[in-house]
């Protein structure tokens, strides 16, 4: 039977991320504080000496670099695709489409964007990298979509309502597979490591 721990990162913040514009797959720069703040941060010892991945986008690629991490890209790691409504925001969409957005959002790992990914497929192309993995525990620097869908698998959530733990977006997310039981929740929030002066 394989199995091993995967730690998840999510990227530092971008422009958009402060104006709460969805991203998806929109290839926008971390802002120079995010990059400032990740140079005085490490990973933890344990995590240090693995293989590291990272989506192709250049958020993740950026915090990487600054953690001083040597990350693989790989489009697995990509996040959700938001199709035609990325650079808008939730409250937007939520007054334009009105009570069909609602309704959306009320699928859960079925909810679709128009002309983009649902939730399940992040979770299917995530899997099946997960289930050809042979090499190891190793880490990803991603984004909060992909976080929140093997979090979701991982804790039997369906993703309606709210999130059932809170996440530190700054923290790594940590979870074990195994081929006979899937995902499963190793632990959340483990913090990086201050440099010190």
């Amino acid at each position: 039977m394989t199995a091993f721990s995967f730690a998840l990162l999510r990227h530092g913040p971008t422009a958009w991320n402060f104006a709460k514009r969805l991203q998806g797959r929109s290839d926008i720069d971390l802002t120079d504080n995010a990059r400032q703040d990740f140079r005085g941060l490490s990973l933890p010892a344990s995590w240090q000496a693995i293989p590291w991945r990272c989506s192709p986008l250049r958020r993740t690629l950026q915090t990487a670099a600054a953690l001083g991490i040597a990350a693989t890209p790989d489009p697995v790691w990509i996040e959700m695709d938001w199709g035609q409504w990325e650079g808008l925001t939730v409250a937007q969409l939520r007054q334009d489409i009105g009570p069909a957005m609602q309704e959306n959002e009320d699928r859960g790992l079925d909810f679709r964007p128009d002309g983009g990914e649902s939730p399940r497929d992040v979770l299917n192309r995530v899997t099946g990298f997960l289930r050809g993995w042979s090499g190891g525990d190793f880490g990803v620097v991603t984004h909060k979509g992909v976080i929140r869908v093997v979090y979701a698998a991982a804790i039997g959530w369906d993703m309606t309502g709210r999130m059932p733990d809170k996440l530190d977006w700054r923290a790594l997310q940590i979870f074990d597979w195994d081929d006979r039981n899937g995902l499963s929740l190793r632990a959340l929030n483990v913090a990086l490591q201050e440099h010190k002066s």
